[in-house]
């Protein structure tokens, strides 16, 4: 079913096409220097996709939680004019500028509500939130003028969103996809120094954690979420990205899928070294939190037994590191971390 377009979002929109109307003949905006001296226009090649901005970026939305983070990390709250979908508390050391940010909503927001903040940019973690049954698919932001991009996580790097669930991926996902969606951002917004820099101290928080860390003989196993069904990694998502990172094995990296639903009999002969479990604090599928996960394993026959669950070698993450994002890299430290309290690793 279409939606409405908000009269305040309208009426932007003819304010705009009356602008464009006036402008020189050269079509350089009021005189072209302050756009030309910045470098804009400015396109970036995502997944594919070209995304043309004309400026930096004032009134940007971010319908993803990752998508925030990485904003914020960048120092561009004054620049976002909302935020969406959480599934936890935001990343340590940016409460304050995240308190700056509206959110529109603790899950995804309606279309209306996105263009109420009459946004001039709209970012996104993932297809399944920036395309069909999502907030909106990409062109009808695009129609209304709002360039639209989407983490290269999501959209790159062998996923194949088409597959069912969450989608799968042929190629194994790496750091470096988070790294570029820092530089695409940076770009846009004309902050690419903030940019270089926030990579290089990712890139080191890595070398720190994993230096001089051998794990090589110990198996994971990731679980997500959802207790009956439990979602557990496949091979080749962001905690694939953490398993090669620390050097350990993914217990089921037999599958693409990202996230594949597996029964616990699957799990019990796989018998894991140690579980890394997602706390999640938002409340959409049953067993989010930690607590809640580790009640069930050590409750339920089928996983009580588990040389993990015996000997409590759980290690907690939150849900956005186990998401590529820029989290992903405080998933490599407590995992690493993780390791190195439970004995398991040097």
């Amino acid at each position: 079913m279409s939606r409405s377009v908000p009269s305040t979002w309208a009426a932007l929109l003819a304010s705009s096409l009356l602008l464009t109307a006036c402008t020189s003949p050269e079509g350089s905006g009021n005189d072209g220097s302050q756009a030309d001296a910045a470098g804009y226009p400015r396109t970036v090649d995502n997944c594919g996709h070209e995304v043309t901005v004309d400026a930096p970026p004032e009134q940007a939305v971010s319908l993803d939680q990752g998508s925030t983070e990485i904003l914020l990390s960048l120092g561009l709250e004054d620049r976002i004019a909302g935020g969406a979908t959480w599934t936890d508390p935001v990343m340590d050391g940016l409460e304050d500028a995240a308190e700056e940010v509206p959110r529109l909503a603790e899950n995804q927001p309606s279309f209306e509500r996105v263009l109420d903040t009459e946004p001039d940019f709209v970012s996104a973690s993932f297809v399944s939130t920036l395309g069909q049954g999502g907030v909106a698919t990409r062109d009808q932001f695009e129609d209304l003028g709002v360039p639209a991009y989407v983490s290269p996580s999501d959209c790159a790097w062998g996923k194949d969103n088409d597959s069912g669930g969450d989608g799968s991926r042929s190629e194994a996902l790496t750091l470096d996809a988070v790294y570029e969606e820092i530089d695409d951002l940076a770009h846009v917004f004309d902050v690419e120094d903030r940019g270089d820099e926030l990579v290089d101290e990712l890139q080191g928080r890595v070398d720190t954690a994993t230096e001089d860390l051998e794990a090589s003989d110990v198996s994971l196993m990731y679980w997500f979420a959802n207790s009956e069904s439990p979602f557990l990694a496949g091979c080749c998502g962001a905690p694939g990205a953490i398993t090669a990172e620390t050097g350990t094995e993914n217990a089921f990296d037999d599958t693409e899928d990202e996230w594949p639903q597996i029964n616990w009999e699957t799990v019990a002969d796989r018998d894991p070294d140690a579980i890394v479990l997602g706390d999640l604090t938002r409340d959409s599928q049953t067993a989010e939190s930690a607590e809640d996960k580790i009640a069930f394993l050590e409750d339920n026959p089928a996983t009580s037994n588990l040389t993990a669950v015996q000997e409590e070698r759980y290690i907690l993450l939150s849900g956005q590191a186990m998401n590529p994002s820029i989290r992903t890299v405080e998933g490599v430290e407590q995992v690493a971390d993780g390791l190195r309290d439970l004995g398991l690793a040097e």
